[in-house]
């Protein structure tokens, strides 16, 4: 989301490279990192079509998004769309859906945080936990202080990621073994689908690897030339990500094997940059991981605390919510996105917390999909196949999470359920309200 101006300088319109920086460092956060092992676990040897797949349905959901951002001719979100042109009590509901996606995004950040720390000092998991939940409080402090959003050097970090990601497949692809794929085989083969209905479940696992695209779409107000920049920016970044994660499923098998990546799962990147480049990989994996992750939760934050601000200002969240601090910071915003980030990363498992996150943002893009065709945003029949591509994902991963992660699956739904029909009056207000 867009910052606060206050008293502030207009800031300078970002052209296509600030954009397409923004919207790739949005994509390959510390999703990526914690993603491949157990893409590469479901899917075998065809994680890589999980990813190919994955990238193709963020190009029909990124298509939905930037024609409806032209359509309404603003900055925001799916809460933005729906509240625009749709049903205001349906946009509540998916502005407490959206708000849980990014609990859970940031807690992905702050496990992996945790975990890739604790690997490289061989500290044990109740290390993860602490240092995941520790993240997040330092960046509650930082976001409280209003020093939540860093531009300057996120350029920087988008190539700095980059290059660790290409340099381990690059090292992987030159030691190029058919073998090594061959040896994944079919995959988990528990989840009863075949090859491809595991590239399916594969792909719907890894989308949130993906949905950093959408943030930009906050950021409309600032673009030079939105309706120009948006669609290439958006489109282009998709597809750059998608080569780097199909580079990186290959190079890492090529260098470590997949027997290795099953079991190192959470951790199989580390490994990886081990194998590339010894003690001085894992190294600088690690502190790609570090900044990465740090970055990513730095960012949800900021953006997901000035959707709760917007929320309640549209009284669809208490009224204190909307208010801020002296430094024109939603403090109670911040601290309860944070404090629950912090929980979940305490208590979670990675793996579940990367399944529950795709799965919320996955039936955010349905929807969103649904209402680009709705309100005949762009060409129907690519907006039609956006809605048909999210919902099968979706219902795939949500048949994976009731035959593995039940009880989370169950959680998820609960709040979909609360959101659409059981929220308390007294979470809502009639009529607009400031600060």
């Amino acid at each position: 989301m867009s910052q606060e101006k206050g008293d502030q300088p207009p800031r300078e319109k970002l052209g296509f490279n600030a954009a397409w920086a923004m919207a790739v460092g949005g994509m390959i956060g510390g999703e990526i990192f914690a993603t491949l092992g157990v893409v590469i676990t479901i899917a075998g040897e065809l994680a890589w079509l999980s990813f190919v797949l994955g990238g193709l349905i963020s190009l029909l959901v990124g298509y939905a998004y930037f024609k409806l951002a032209t359509q309404c001719g603003e900055g925001g979100g799916a809460y933005t769309f729906l509240r625009n042109v749709a049903n205001a009590n349906y946009a509540g509901a998916l502005a407490w859906v959206l708000l849980a996606s990014y609990v859970l995004t940031s807690s992905v950040y702050a496990s992996t945080f945790g975990v890739y720390l604790a690997y490289v000092l061989g500290l044990g998991d109740w290390f993860h936990r602490l240092a995941g939940a520790g993240i997040m409080l330092v960046f509650l402090w930082l976001n409280l202080r209003g020093t939540g959003e860093s531009g300057r050097v996120e350029v920087l970090l988008v190539w700095f990621k980059v290059a660790v990601l290409l340099g381990i497949a690059a090292v992987g692809l030159a030691r190029w073994d058919p073998g090594a794929l061959a040896e994944a085989g079919a995959g988990e083969g528990r989840i009863g689908l075949g090859g491809y209905g595991a590239v399916l479940v594969g792909a719907a696992v890894v989308f949130v690897a993906y949905e950093g695209f959408q943030l930009l779409a906050y950021d409309y107000d600032e673009l030079r030339d939105a309706k120009k920049i948006m669609p290439w920016s958006v489109q282009t970044a998709i597809v750059t990500v998608m080569i780097i994660y199909v580079l990186l499923a290959i190079g890492s098998v090529m260098l470590v094997g997949v027997d290795t990546i099953i079991e190192h799962k959470e951790t199989s990147l580390a490994i990886a940059g081990h194998e590339a480049a010894g003690l001085a990989g894992l190294l600088i994996v690690t502190v790609g991981v570090v900044f990465t992750t740090g970055s990513a939760i730095n960012s949800t934050l900021f953006a997901s605390s000035r959707l709760a601000r917007q929320v309640a200002r549209d009284g669809e969240l208490p009224e204190i919510f909307a208010r801020s601090n002296a430094k024109g910071v939603p403090s109670l915003a911040v601290i309860v996105l944070a404090l629950a980030a912090a929980v979940l990363t305490a208590i979670g498992n990675l793996m579940t917390l990367v399944e529950a996150a795709s799965l919320a943002f996955l039936f955010t893009f349905t929807i969103v999909c649904a209402l680009a065709f709705r309100e005949r945003a762009g060409r129907r029949w690519i907006n039609a196949l956006g809605t048909l591509s999210s919902l099968s994902a979706t219902i795939a991963l949500a048949v994976r999470m009731a035959r593995q992660d039940w009880w989370s699956l169950a959680a998820l739904l609960a709040l979909v359920g609360v959101a659409l029909f059981l929220r308390p009056p007294i979470l809502r207000r009639s009529g607009n309200q400031g600060d």
